[in-house]
């Protein structure tokens, strides 16, 4: 009977754990959740696109979640996974354009959320090519380091500035154009 007692208390200290597990992943999801959409939405620049990279990026964090013993590091790990999935994704990505010779309907620009400035800067990241856009996003959307963008891109710190650099120049050689 004592070691049915002591199965009984691993299996009941396994499934306390395994909820407070679940507890703190659901607070680290509702705590965060809108500053990880917010940079997927900034590395893809669609809303529906920015929801399944989040997504897939928490899934991936949920399997690995027993495994991240630095609590602090979450943020990185999460946007980390984000940066990787979405440059999988963009190799994967098939081209599926037909020519033709007859131009369909364009949809109509909702702009009442959206003000023209939002407008011409999202247009502007959205030329970026995708290591420029993540760039950016990370040093200037989310305020961080070159050292951690270096970090969450895989990449050193002088590739990060040249980057950021490049792209900076772009963007204003875009609003050179547009403001001509």
């Amino acid at each position: 009977m004592d070691a049915a007692r002591v199965d009984a208390a691993r299996v009941e200290a396994a499934q306390v754990a395994a909820a407070r597990a679940d507890a703190d992943f659901r607070e680290f999801v509702s705590s965060r959740g809108r500053a990880l959409l917010r940079s997927a939405y900034l590395m893809t620049g669609n809303l529906a696109d920015a929801e399944d990279l989040v997504q897939s990026a928490l899934a991936k964090t949920y399997q690995a979640w027993d495994r991240i013993e630095d609590r602090r590091a979450l943020d990185g790990y999460v946007r980390r996974a984000m940066v990787n999935t979405h440059i999988s994704w963009w190799r994967r990505r098939r081209v599926d354009e037909y020519p033709t010779d007859d131009i369909p309907d364009q949809p109509a620009d909702d702009t009442s959320h959206n003000s023209e400035l939002h407008d011409t800067l999202q247009r502007a990241i959205d030329r970026l090519p995708q290591r420029m856009r993540a760039a950016v996003v990370l040093r200037y959307f989310e305020d961080m380091t070159e050292a951690e963008v270096a970090d969450i891109l895989g990449v050193s710190q002088g590739t990060v500035k040249s980057t950021v650099s490049r792209a900076v120049a772009k963007l204003r050689t875009d609003a050179d154009l547009q403001a001509e």
